[in-house]
């Protein structure tokens, strides 16, 4: 499409407006691909932080509940 558009604006001689036009397509283009891909990995962060979050806790408490434990004798 690139090449097309811009032999078409050579052999009109309005090259800058349709270099304009491409930008503006592929500026439209990727905003969409990135907001996709963006309401695609929000949740899968989610759950990876969550995953990670539920791993650190037992990590914090279980040697806490292990020294209350053996101080209690």
């Amino acid at each position: 499409m690139l090449t097309n558009m811009v032999v078409a604006g050579e052999e009109t001689g309005d090259l800058a407006e349709m270099l304009e036009t491409v930008a503006n397509f592929y500026e439209s283009t990727v905003d969409e691909l990135v907001k996709g891909l963006t309401s695609l990995l929000e949740p899968i962060l989610i759950i990876f932080i969550s995953v990670v979050a539920m791993g650190i806790v037992p990590c914090v408490m279980v040697p806490r509940f292990q020294l209350i434990s053996t101080l209690d004798g």
